[in-house]
This record gives C-alpha cells, sequence and structure tokens, in this order.
C-alpha cells in the first residue's frame, strides 16, 4: 500500500530547498525572458517613417522609472522617463543608406499605448528618403551587452503596395535591403499616401506583393523559434517533466507528437488572431502544468495514457509560444512562410532535445535508485512550477 509519509517527508525537504537554493535564483525565475519591440519601416519617395514600440517592462529594464514598483508605467511615470528612453532608442536602433547612418527629421509622437493587458511605449520618427539603387539598412543594438535578456526586434518594411518581415534576433540584428528601380517606383509620394492607401485596401495591397531582395526572413523567423523556446524555461521544464518519467519508446513517440500537434494547432490560431487567450490566463495555466506534471511523477511510479494530458497542456504552451508573434503584422503573403519557420525553429530544439536525452534515459531507468531520483528532480520542477504560479497569478 502506498504511504503519503515519505512523499510529504520529501516535499518537506524540497520546499526548505527551495528556500535555501532555489529562491537565491529566483532571479531567473522571475526575469522578463523575452523582450520584443516592433518596428515598422514605411519607405515613400519624400520620407521614411519608422514606428518603433516596446513592452513597458522592458522599458522598466532599461531605464527604471516604475516609482511605485507595481510592473507597470503610468502616464506621469512615463512623462518623467520619456526623455531618456527616447535617447536610449535614437543610440541604439540605427538606419544608414549607403553604409551612412542618417538623423531623424522629426520626431512625430511619442506616447503611452494601453490595450487591454498589453502595454507598450510607441516612437515615431521621420528619416529622409532613400533613392532608387540605394542600400538601406536597420541595425538593432538595445540590450546588446545585456546576458539575461533575450531581445527581438519584428520587423515589418512596408515599401509601396509591398511588404516584407524579419525578425532581428540573438547577435545578428541587422536588416538589409537593396532598393530597385521597379521597387522605387511602386514607392508612394509621402506618408499619408501611403497611409491612405493602407487603410484603403489592405487584401489588394498584399495580394500584389511579389518577391525582392528584401526576402520575408524565414531563416530568421527559424532562428527566432529556436531563441524562444531556448530562452522559455518553463516550456523546457515542462518538457523535461514529461520525459523523466519512466516510459516504452512508443509512449514517448506518442506523446511528443501529441505535445507537437497541440502547440502548433493553437500558435497557428492565436497568430491568425482566431483565437486571443489573455496572457493572464495562459501564463499562469502554463505554470500549472508544470506542477501537475511534476506531481502526476512523483505520484504515480506507472504512467500511461499521458499523451491525452500532453495535448490538453500543448494547447495551452501553443498559445504561450505565439505571444512574442501575434502581435505583429505580418503580409498575407508571407504569413504562411515566417509562421511555419518559427514552429519548425521551435520543433529543431525540442526534437534536439528528445534526442539527447531518451537514450541517457534508457541508461538512467536501469539504475536502481533511478525511482527515487525522479521523485526528487520532480519535486524540484514543482517548487519552480510553483514559484511561477504564485508570481503570474499575483503579479
Amino acid at each position: 500500500m502506498f504511504s503519503f509519509k515519505p512523499l510529504l517527508r520529501i516535499a518537506l525537504s524540497l520546499l526548505l530547498f527551495s528556500f535555501l537554493f532555489v529562491l537565491p535564483f529566483k532571479q531567473m525565475v522571475e526575469a522578463h525572458a523575452y523582450s520584443a519591440a516592433y518596428t515598422t519601416l514605411t519607405m515613400t519617395k519624400t520620407q521614411i517613417e519608422m514606428t518603433y514600440a516596446l513592452d513597458e517592462l522592458s522599458v522598466i529594464e532599461l531605464v527604471g522609472g516604475d516609482l511605485n514598483n507595481n510592473h507597470m508605467i503610468e502616464q506621469e511615470e512615463f512623462d518623467a522617463m520619456k526623455d531618456k528612453m527616447e535617447a536610449m532608442i535614437k543610440a541604439n536602433v540605427t538606419l544608414k543608406i549607403n553604409d551612412q547612418p542618417k538623423a531623424w527629421t522629426q520626431v512625430e509622437s511619442f506616447v503611452l499605448d494601453r490595450k487591454g493587458d498589453a502595454t507598450k511605449v510607441i516612437l515615431k520618427v521621420l528619416y529622409p528618403a532613400a533613392a532608387e539603387t540605394d542600400a538601406i539598412s536597420l541595425t538593432d543594438k538595445l540590450y546588446e551587452n545585456d546576458v539575461k535578456t533575450n531581445y527581438v526586434d519584428l520587423l515589418t518594411i512596408e515599401y509601396g503596395p509591398q511588404k516584407s518581415t524579419a525578425a532581428l534576433s540573438g547577435k545578428d540584428r541587422s536588416w538589409l535591403m537593396l532598393m530597385t528601380s521597379d521597387e522605387y517606383a511602386t514607392l508612394y509620394q509621402d506618408i499619408q499616401q501611403a497611409q491612405a492607401a493602407n487603410h484603403h485596401d489592405q487584401s489588394a495591397s498584399d495580394a500584389n506583393s511579389t518577391n525582392s531582395q528584401s526576402t520575408s526572413g524565414w531563416l530568421s523567423f527559424f532562428k527566432l523559434g529556436m531563441n524562444h523556446i531556448l530562452s522559455g524555461y518553463d516550456h523546457l521544464l515542462f518538457l523535461f517533466s514529461l520525459l523523466i518519467a519512466r516510459q516504452t519508446f512508443k509512449q514517448y513517440a506518442t506523446m511528443i507528437t501529441a505535445f507537437t500537434v497541440a502547440h502548433s494547432l493553437t500558435l497557428t490560431l492565436t497568430v491568425l488572431g482566431i483565437i486571443n487567450v489573455p496572457a493572464y490566463i495562459v501564463e499562469p495555466a502554463i505554470a500549472l502544468s508544470i506542477c501537475y506534471v511534476a506531481l502526476d511523477n512523483m505520484i504515480r511510479k506507472n504512467v500511461s495514457h499521458r499523451w491525452v494530458l500532453t495535448f490538453l497542456f500543448g494547447l495551452i504552451h501553443g498559445m504561450g509560444f505565439a505571444d512574442i508573434m501575434k502581435e505583429m503584422v505580418i503580409p498575407k503573403n508571407e504569413l504562411a512562410v515566417d509562421l511555419i519557420s518559427f514552429n519548425l525553429g521551435i520543433e529543431a530544439v525540442q526534437i534536439s532535445i528528445v534526442a539527447i536525452l531518451l537514450p541517457l534515459l534508457y541508461f538512467f531507468h536501469r539504475w536502481k535508485l533511478s525511482r527515487r531520483a525522479v521523485v526528487a528532480a520532480s519535486g524540484i520542477v514543482l517548487v519552480l512550477g510553483g514559484i511561477w504560479l504564485v508570481e503570474r497569478l499575483f503579479a
């Protein structure tokens, strides 16, 4: 008969362990794991407009200003910090034409934008126009020397009726376009004309898009997918919890397939805007999934039909994966490629982790103390997941 007393002693020991070791490690748990900027370059024959949007937690990390420590930027706090933030963007986000840095010709607006549970600062500036055959580049060096934060600039480029996208992340945070004569000929005369054309017939604008030397950046989205899961400690911990329990190869294969199908489904539906579950629901649910699987590992020696549970939790994790992309306006002609590339980047890392762990787990489970080790490891996972859960519920 199973006794809960040894398990209770283990749980209490792990709780003490969490205060001694995990809580000093809390910076990783609390860390704003992924900072995302959303940049749009609109090119016309008379000027280039850049719209740069950054989430409020990133702003607080970069320049401070959260005087009441509520992890939000109030309007008064924004007014006090905006000059400092503007200077930081100006120093780190550089537009070049023919390798020559260009200065802002005008700051159109710099505002605090709050929509639902998402708050960003949005800066709009103007640059001088590029001529035909010019080389236009954008480099983003924000967070360049911060090893704790993963940062991505999701870039959309609008030139005439055409659009392209790129994800600037990692060490390679530069984008380059060579303006051909044909592309230059399609440019609108000014920003007002470009905005009117976009509002008039967005669908036709997407349908008429053609390939250019400014590619869709499928490789940059593939890398973004890889970086996104590698920096997602909660997703990695969930995957580890699923794998560490003793199972047959068939069970492992079925479980991983279920997770892949589930998160791919909700990732796609979320990016397409078909479903939109708020982050304040998704993030605690992800932490809860970690706790549940860890506890299941501790209580049940033999797991079965885990693929069903994995599929359900995979639906939640897919919405978490999509969070970084759902606010990016991706042209219809590039949406499929960018979305598939992002998802393949996630899968590449996931398959690599599974391929490395399964042989190790085969030998691990032949060890006579493997069951105790599974319980101990799952207990640590339970503590970490519990910390995430509490923080996300009461943040």
